[in-house]
C-alpha cells in the first residue's frame, strides 16, 4: 500500500517516523504534500518520500489511500479531489463535515467511485457501541462532556468554568476548533440535533478528558478517556494520531474487529 498525507505537521511527522522509520503498518508513505516548502523538504531529507507542493501533481503520483492531516479549513479544500481521484481517504479533521451536506456529497462521490472513506476514533472510543446500539433504532440518548486545559482552548482563566452545554449541532459554531470529537460522536450515533455535548475548561487537570453517556434498548454505556498530549504538539491528543495509524494497520486486515 502506498500511502499519501496532505500536510506536513506533527501527526504527519509522526505518521512517517511509525510507518516509514518503524515498519507499523503495511506499506509505505511515499508522497506528502503542503504547502509550507521548508518543512516539506525537511520530511523528505529525513524520511525519503516525494513532497509535492501541486495537489495535481501529488494525486497522480502512485498512491492507493491519502490521510488528511490539515487544519479543518485547509481540508475543506482538498479532500473531495482525493475521492474524485478515486483514493481511499482518511479524515482526521472531523470538524471539516461541520458543513453536513458535505458529509452527504463526499459519501455520495465514494460511493460512485467505489472508494473508501475512514474517520479514525481520535480522541475518543465507545464508537462501536453507539453504532450497535442504534443499529434497529434504539439508541435513545448521547452526551459528551469534555473538560479540557485552559491552553488546550486556547484561552487564561485560573477557574473551572462550563464553556458551552448544548448540542453538537450548536457546538459546531461556537467551538469550531473543538468539534472532531462531537462530530464522530454524532455521526456514529444519533445525530447532531439529538447528541448532547458540554465543554469545561478546567486549568486543575492534567488531561483533556471526555466522557461518553449513552442509553438506549442496548443499556448504559459510561465511558471516560484521559489523554495523553504528543510531545510535539501540547493542543493534540496522542490518541488521535494513533487512531489514524490504526486505521493504516487495520485497512488491508482481512479480519475485522468491531464494526
Amino acid at each position: 500500500m502506498n500511502i499519501g498525507i496532505i500536510g506536513t505537521g506533527n501527526i504527519a511527522t509522526y505518521l512517517l517516523e511509525q510507518v516509514n522509520e518503524k515498519s507499523m503498518a503495511d506499506g509505505r508513505i511515499t508522497a506528502v504534500f503542503g504547502r509550507n516548502v521548508e518543512a516539506g523538504t525537511r520530511l523528505k531529507e529525513r524520511f525519503g518520500m516525494e513532497f509535492y507542493t501541486d495537489l495535481d501533481e501529488f494525486l497522480s503520483a502512485p498512491v492507493d489511500t491519502v490521510v488528511e492531516a490539515v487544519t479543518v479549513d485547509a481540508a475543506r479544500l482538498f479532500i473531495k479531489q482525493v475521492v474524485e481521484r478515486q483514493k481511499d481517504l482518511i479524515v482526521s479533521s472531523i470538524g471539516v463535515f461541520k458543513d453536513f451536506a458535505f458529509l452527504d456529497e463526499l459519501t455520495g462521490l465514494a460511493d460512485a467511485n467505489s472508494t473508501k472513506i475512514y474517520l479514525p476514533s481520535g480522541a475518543i472510543g465507545g464508537l462501536d457501541v453507539l453504532q450497535s446500539a442504534r443499529a434497529l433504532g434504539g439508541l435513545e440518548s448521547v452526551q459528551l462532556t469534555t473538560r479540557k486545559s485552559p491552553m488546550s482552548l486556547g484561552m487564561e482563566t485560573d477557574r473551572e468554568q462550563v464553556l458551552f452545554d448544548g448540542t453538537a449541532f450548536d457546538a459546531v459554531g461556537k467551538f469550531p476548533k473543538n468539534i472532531n470529537v462531537a462530530l464522530v460522536l454524532a455521526i456514529a450515533g444519533i445525530g447532531v440535533h439529538e447528541t448532547k455535548v458540554r465543554i469545561i475548561v478546567d486549568p486543575e487537570i492534567e488531561r483533556n478528558t471526555h466522557t461518553i453517556e449513552a442509553q438506549g434498548d442496548f443499556g448504559k454505556m459510561h465511558l471516560q478517556v484521559e489523554n495523553n498530549q504528543m510531545a510535539a504538539n501540547p493542543k493534540t491528543s496522542l490518541l488521535a494520531a494513533l487512531s489514524i495509524l490504526s486505521v493504516l494497520q487495520n485497512k488491508s486486515k482481512a479480519l475485522r474487529i468491531g464494526n
